[in-house]
């Protein structure tokens, strides 16, 4: 089955031929040019020239570019995404200017509350909503840590940045993401948490798990020693937290030892903490949490039988965040996807999409399986179709 690696003009004819309900025979015999041709010009086989473009949008009565162009988001999606993330990269370059002349801010508590607050909309998946409030958030709490620096004001403004990072990565700004860790460690050091810097380095590690295996795991062992000597339930936490950071990075790297090795420790420190941990800078480490990542490890290792063993034993309590449900439901399609079972696949997209359809619609999972029951579904469903227009194919 072709991968998003695949991601030439062949493959999206073929993506739009399948949306458009025609198979290879009908639509060569729309155009000008032999079925033949078509056939390699879809498997990448064969170039495609600009007339044989021209002729197949005009077919499927698309335009040239959805064929040309990269197959991500539509144009209209990216410009509202740019409009939303433009006052948080604005935000995010205040950190080492004057204080405003004149400008007053909230007290501290409130500032406080708030930053909680947008905190626990990312975990809700009401991304737009946090995106929203996160500028003045932002600004507020760098005025206030220029003017009058606490502990809590800096603990602040760390989550605050990490709450940034975290909107720009589920919406597709990985460079934002990484401007907002940078400023997440500045701020973290002069609260002198251990907790917050231990958390900055474990999502720096993620950050890189897809193209640099010894960074990573080097960025997650600078998180360990971070917190080097302290026992808290926090630290206990957090450190749990690296563990399955560390076994993400080792399944990009398909070490399956070391994955192993990673989940064990994470368990034995959930066995320690004892229940979930959701009050540890909404990290909601635990035994799920554990569970989650194993199977995680596992589709990224592309053992799909386990994993979806691993999926059917899981069962997400209630009280799951939001954000983690609609994650979970998004890789369970991926690996009922790739095992074979259409139909279920489409299911827990819907799914997702229901619980959080703004995380749901940038999450690559779901672009990785709406492509590939793309291209294995004996039939294209209206839910399939509506699914594909949906996340921009």
């Amino acid at each position: 089955m072709p991968s998003l690696d695949d991601d030439h003009t062949g493959a999206r004819i073929k993506e739009q031929r399948r949306l458009a309900r025609l198979t290879q025979r009908q639509l060569a015999d729309r155009i000008p040019y032999s079925y033949s041709l078509l056939n390699q010009v879809e498997c990448g086989a064969r170039p495609a020239t600009d007339n044989f473009v021209a002729a197949v949008a005009a077919a499927l009565k698309v335009d040239v570019n959805l064929l040309t162009g990269p197959a991500t988001v539509t144009e209209i999606q990216q410009g509202r995404l740019a409009a939303m993330v433009r006052p948080i990269r604005e935000a995010l370059d205040l950190f080492d200017l004057e204080p405003s002349a004149g400008r007053t801010s909230p007290q501290l508590a409130e500032l406080v509350t708030a930053a909680d607050t947008v905190c626990q909309d990312v975990r809700a998946a009401h991304l737009r909503k946090a995106a929203q409030a996160l500028p003045d958030l932002i600004a507020g709490l760098t005025h206030a840590a220029q003017t009058s620096p606490t502990t809590a004001t800096w603990q602040a403004l760390a989550s605050a940045y990490r709450t940034a990072h975290d909107v720009a990565l589920k919406v597709g700004y990985p460079d934002l993401a990484t401007v907002a860790l940078d400023r997440m460690g500045w701020a973290a050091e002069r609260a002198s948490d251990p907790c917050l810097g231990a958390i900055r380095q474990y999502k720096r590690a993620l950050g890189h798990k897809r193209t640099e295996h010894d960074l990573g795991r080097r960025l997650v062992q600078a998180g360990h020693n971070l917190l080097a000597g302290h026992t808290s339930r926090e630290a206990l936490a957090v450190t749990g937290q690296l563990h399955l950071g560390a076994s993400a990075v080792a399944a990009q790297a398909g070490d399956q030892t070391a994955v192993a090795s990673h989940i064990a420790a994470a368990r034995e420190l959930a066995d320690r903490i004892g229940g979930e941990a959701r009050e540890v800078h909404w990290l909601s480490f635990g035994h799920i949490n554990v569970s989650l990542h194993e199977m995680g490890a596992s589709v990224a290792m592309k053992h799909f039988d386990e994993a979806l063993k691993q999926a059917r034993k899981l069962r997400l309590p209630p009280t799951t965040l939001t954000s983690r449900r609609a994650r979970f439901l998004v890789d369970r399609a991926v690996v009922e996807m790739e095992t074979g079972h259409i139909d279920t696949a489409l299911t827990h997209l819907v799914e997702a999409r229901r619980a959080a359809p703004e995380q749901t619609r940038y999450h690559p999972g779901t672009r990785d399986a709406v492509t590939g029951l793309l291209h294995t579904a004996r039939r294209t469903p209206d839910t399939l179709n509506h699914m594909a227009a949906w996340i921009g194919l």
